[in-house]
């Protein structure tokens, strides 16, 4: 799938400065991702797929980006995700997700395409429940208030700038539970529009994990890798920000991977077990991070100060000029 319209196009990526051009909000890096988070932390919690909390963040989302001109909408679709039962029955249950689609237009129709879950975690059975993992008082700080908040920024930041190539952000639902809104979203996916699409970035718990974390998809050719995830890596080494690259190693990973799309991950990774921080281990065990009492503000804030803020700086510091090069070839 990867053709040479996009060998040719993504060849040349590599270009522009990174500062911020005139006209553009002076706010310092990552303080509108930060503002944004918090509000969506604070005021939708239990995002859950198909939740009236999901769906008054998709209008919130909606509205943010059709403030900042960008040709918005939502996107409501059925589907349904199986729930496990303590005496082994499953059983399916339906729901009505809503993603939210933002698109920018530049010179051509060839696109870059940055996407974030809208929805926390759900719960998908009874063991699920008594490990309170999701529900409806899940602020879901981490996962993934902290993708949309980096991409209500970065959509801020670029509103205004010159375009080559398009940009969309699309904030999808249902990924908690099979991920389910990137499959509708490449089901109704136009031929030419998935032959225009250059790159997917995925923007995806960003706040936790001890190392802001850069992954090529599985089937991206390498001279791609090193124009995205190793440009990026180039990037926040010129800006002092650590941060590690790695190829995902899990190939069913993304559903835009196993379509052929060039694919670039934005996560945080705890690094080697043997050198984790004693925080992070006692206080967010990989497997219960999704706890409700743990994926919030106030614990976050508490036992790992000042991450939010570090955080969202470090991520919009590096993704802000690479897109723009990105965009701007």
């Amino acid at each position: 799938m990867f053709t040479l319209l996009r060998l040719g196009a993504l060849a040349a990526l590599i270009g522009c400065g990174i500062s911020l051009p005139a006209g553009a909000t002076t706010e310092k890096v990552g303080s509108i991702a930060e503002q944004q988070l918090r509000h969506i932390a604070t005021y939708f919690p239990g995002r859950m797929a198909g939740s009236p909390a999901e769906m008054l963040t998709a209008d919130y989302l909606q509205q943010q980006f059709s403030a900042l001109g960008y040709k918005s909408d939502t996107r409501r679709f059925n589907t349904r995700y199986p729930w496990h039962h303590q005496d082994g029955e499953d059983t399916w249950r339906n729901i009505n997700a809503t993603s939210v689609i933002a698109a920018r237009e530049g010179e051509v129709p060839q696109q870059i395409l940055i996407i974030a879950h809208t929805d926390s975690t759900s719960p998908q059975s009874d063991a699920d429940v008594q490990k309170n993992l999701g529900g409806l008082s899940a602020q879901a700080a981490d996962n993934n208030a902290s993708g949309l908040g980096v991409m209500l920024e970065l959509a801020e930041r670029l509103s205004k700038e010159h375009l080559h190539y398009s940009l969309r952000f699309v904030a999808l639902s249902g990924e908690e539970i099979g991920q389910r809104g990137s499959e509708d979203y490449l089901a109704r996916m136009k031929p030419e529009e998935k032959q225009n699409t250059l790159l997917v970035i995925n923007l995806n718990s960003l706040i936790v994990g001890n190392h802001l974390t850069f992954s090529s998809g599985n089937n991206t050719p390498l001279a791609v890798m090193r124009q995205t995830r190793d440009r990026a890596l180039t990037l926040a080494r010129r800006s002092g920000i650590y941060a590690v690259g790695k190829k995902e190693k899990n190939a069913s990973g993304s559903p835009f991977d196993r379509a052929g799309f060039p694919l670039m991950t934005v996560s945080t990774s705890d690094g080697p077990s043997g050198k984790m921080p004693a925080v992070l281990k006692q206080h967010f065990p990989v497997g219960l991070r999704n706890q409700a009492q743990r994926d919030n503000l106030a614990y976050i804030d508490h036992w790992l100060p000042g991450r939010i803020t570090s955080r969202t700086h470090s991520t919009v510091a590096v993704l802000l000029p690479l897109i723009r090069e990105l965009a701007n070839p």
